[in-house]
């Protein structure tokens, strides 16, 4: 397994390539912008992409998915059910611009991607529809958890109530991953575990 970071867009966001190296199948999880440079990525790595995957409905995570699913229509893009509109403060709903190739994932789906398995754990709080992947020792965090920190709960669509349980579970499982947020610098969760006072508690 492989992951390639590539920070896009005006926020900063954390675009990732996961690749089975086995099979040279891969998945872009959330493509925060500038479609032709991940097509540019994909080319360099000789890999055939078979997701496009988002972790929650806000634009700077998802800026790209229209465009890249016209450049790899192949690939299917996911999105939790309850992202599917309009999400925070921006309108750019996956429902109007992907249209009937949009397919839903929920907690406990899983995704093969080669000889990897993809696991979909929902975790609702930033948003609704807010989920995390986990695949092998990686975590997928999107704007859930960070560094540090969590995703902030005040904005237009979030579920500031169901976050604490959101985080707590991800503090509750076992083992240690590496931890790869929508944003700022990749950790594990036993550094977190360590360190966040919002999973320190929950310890």
């Amino acid at each position: 397994m492989k992951v390639i970071q590539k920070v896009l867009g005006e926020l900063s966001t954390n675009c990732y390539l996961l690749i089975d190296e086995e099979t040279n199948e891969a998945a872009v999880i959330d493509p925060a912008d500038s479609a032709e440079a991940l097509q540019k990525l994909i080319a360099e790595q000789g890999v055939t992409l078979r997701y496009i995957l988002l972790t929650h409905g806000h634009r700077d995570h998802t800026l790209a998915a229209p465009k890249l699913h016209e450049l790899f229509p192949d690939a299917a893009v996911y999105i939790h059910p309850k992202d599917k509109g309009e999400v925070g403060i921006y309108h750019y709903p996956m429902e109007e611009l992907i249209g009937a190739d949009l397919k839903f994932y929920d907690d406990g789906d899983t995704l093969p991607l080669g000889n990897l398995t993809i696991e979909v754990l929902h975790t609702p709080g930033h948003t609704g529809g807010s989920v995390c992947l986990k695949c092998g020792t990686a975590l997928f965090t999107g704007d859930t958890l960070f560094a540090g920190s969590m995703g902030r709960i005040d904005l237009p669509g979030a579920e500031p109530e169901k976050m604490q349980g959101a985080l707590k579970r991800i503090a509750a499982l076992e083992g240690d991953y590496d931890v790869y947020p929508g944003h700022m610098e990749t950790t594990t969760l036993a550094q977190e575990r360590r360190y966040n006072m919002y999973l320190k508690m929950f310890k």
